[in-house]
């Protein structure tokens, strides 16, 4: 996916998620204040990249409310183009409570309904100047409006011009593993790039090692296998290359998928070699597992009391 052309952009298309979590480990129900930030899988990418000197746009919808101001406002401070963010007049922007004094981490999602799974299209302008988009099995989980333009986008992705990457991003909470497994397959079948977790091809698909998921996934340009702590491995035509992390000691693991993919596509788009590319997405993970923030932000962008309406159900 290197920017041959110059003057390119990465469009990321995905749900963008306001996270709340209690400070230093507090139990949720037992915390006076929460902290306030970003998330969500493609506005984790987006944001990424950015910090790395790819130009980065959004698309997406958030609700017309103040935690969609903010969503919008934080990925422009960010350096994400947000032109192709819109508002939804009657919905309301996804949240959920992030609770990582347990291991694993638990979460509580109020996102039914919410602006994001309303979204079914985007312009002729959100494409304008790409050369590659970003999209993860989230997105097409969340209704039917959403698969759709999930497929729509990577089937039209050789018309317009551009190459395309998909994160697999299973979530069990979201729809059955019998739905998801032939989605999923099908749309990371469609990507210039496809990743996936060892753990997720397995509950998907049945694999036990990574070349068994390259038999899933053949025809895929570039496809990387991550393996949680352990190695990562990319296969791309005859090539295949696998590199090990540097460990780290773990704060918060939620994001580090994202990150990675960032680091790891960042690292294409600037020329370099599949080994190096996975080397800056272990780095850029690594990062985001030592910070309690989904994209390794280094500050809370606010506060709301525990009790708030802001923490209603959205």
């Amino acid at each position: 996916m290197t920017d041959k052309h110059g003057g390119g952009v990465v469009l990321c298309v995905g749900e963008p998620l306001i996270a709340l979590s209690a400070p230093d480990h507090v139990p949720l129900n037992r915390a006076s204040t929460l902290q306030v930030s970003t998330g969500g899988a493609e506005l984790n990418v987006a944001v990424h990249l950015a910090r790395l000197g790819v130009p980065a746009r959004f698309g997406g919808l958030v609700g017309d409310d103040p935690w969609g101001r903010m969503l919008t406002d934080s990925l422009r401070e960010a350096g994400v183009d947000t032109s192709s963010v819109r508002t939804h007049p009657n919905r309301l922007t996804g949240c959920y409570l992030k609770d990582s004094r347990v291991e694993p981490a638990s979460f509580y999602y109020y996102r039914a309904d919410s602006a994001a799974s309303r979204l079914e299209s985007l312009t002729d302008e959100a494409f304008a100047h790409v050369r590659h988009v970003h999209l993860s099995g989230i997105t097409p989980a969340l209704s039917p409006e959403c698969a759709k333009l999930s497929y729509d986008i990577l089937d039209g992705a050789p018309g317009r011009g551009h190459s395309t990457s998909f994160d697999v991003n299973y979530r069990a909470a979201l729809w059955p593993v019998s739905a998801a497994s032939r989605v999923l397959v099908e749309l990371a079948r469609k990507a210039t790039t496809a990743f996936t977790g060892l753990d997720e091809a397995s509950s998907l698909w049945g694999c036990s090692t990574p070349t068994e998921v390259r038999e899933v996934l053949p025809d895929v340009a570039e496809l990387v296998v991550k393996d949680g702590p352990r190695t990562a491995t990319v296969f791309a035509g005859h090539v295949t290359e696998s590199l090990e992390p540097e460990r780290v000691e773990v704060i918060d693991v939620v994001g580090a998928g994202d990150a990675f993919a960032a680091g790891y596509l960042a690292a294409r788009w600037q020329g370099h070699d599949l080994r190096a590319a996975l080397a800056r997405g272990h780095r850029l993970a690594a990062s985001v597992i030592a910070s309690i923030h989904d994209n390794g932000s280094p500050a809370t962008l606010g506060q709301t009391s525990a009790g708030s309406e802001g923490a209603s159900p959205c």
